[in-house]
């Protein structure tokens, strides 16, 4: 990834931290809570911790993070999920004992930060595959920035999309099977709104903010999951 991409990144999820100094951002989520069932790896890195979804309409980006109970990579076959609803999502685990997950587009990371978009209905419906680095993780946590195009509304604002994280491990046969936690449990969460975050000047802003986020990955653990990699 490019360091400008990377600056926008650590900006972003920098002003996340200071914004949620008072006040609750994201999803935080209890250690070891993995679903029922679920026999895949537990080696720690697909087990979520906290997460957040912010929203800046200014630049018309989404920005992903997800914090996990060990450092990203442990799990070979691992890779993280967003569900996300704008505004016709429906509830696809209902038949497995999440109801309350509503989803009509999917963000996918893998651990070398490509993924995809798949959008499940209505407007652009179809899949945009994202190039490795689209996302980046440092020790724990994972983040990455997805342009708000590759996610048209279905009716709901944009600033009103909510959202679900749960990570899979791919070593296992597809399905609700390689789901091994969901956060927030059996609900979604809105997204958080920011406004314009300037890039970093300098490269010594860019490293203060690497070492933010390792420490935040590392110290600051918040307490407290279809197919085709979906």
């Amino acid at each position: 990834m490019h360091a400008r991409t990377s600056a926008r990144l650590l900006s972003a999820a920098l002003w996340a931290t200071a914004a949620g100094a008072g006040q609750a951002i994201g999803v935080t989520d209890v250690a070891g809570d993995y679903v029922a069932g679920y026999t895949g790896s537990r080696a720690g890195d697909l087990d979520v911790r906290g997460s957040f979804v912010t929203y800046n309409a200014g630049t018309d980006t989404f920005v992903f993070s997800g914090t996990m109970a060990a450092d990203i990579g442990a799990s070979p076959g691992g890779f993280y999920v967003w569900g996300v609803n704008r505004g016709a999502g429906t509830a696809r685990f209902a038949g497995n004992g999440v109801p309350g997950v509503l989803f009509d587009a999917v963000v996918i990371f893998n651990q070398n930060g490509s993924g995809t978009v798949n959008r499940l209905g209505g407007a652009g419906a179809g899949a945009t595959p994202l190039a490795a680095g689209t996302a980046q993780h440092f020790g724990s946590t994972l983040i990455g920035e997805v342009n708000g195009s590759l996610l048209p509304s279905t009716g709901l604002a944009k600033t009103a999309y909510t959202w679900n994280l749960w990570p899979r491990d791919g070593t296992l046969p597809a399905g609700f099977g390689q789901i091994s936690d969901f956060a927030p449990d059996n609900s979604n969460l809105p997204v958080l709104r920011v406004g314009v975050v300037p890039e970093p000047a300098s490269a010594l802003l860019l490293a203060g903010g690497l070492a933010v986020l390792m420490l935040g990955a590392r110290r600051r653990r918040p307490t407290g999951s279809l197919t085709s990699r979906s």
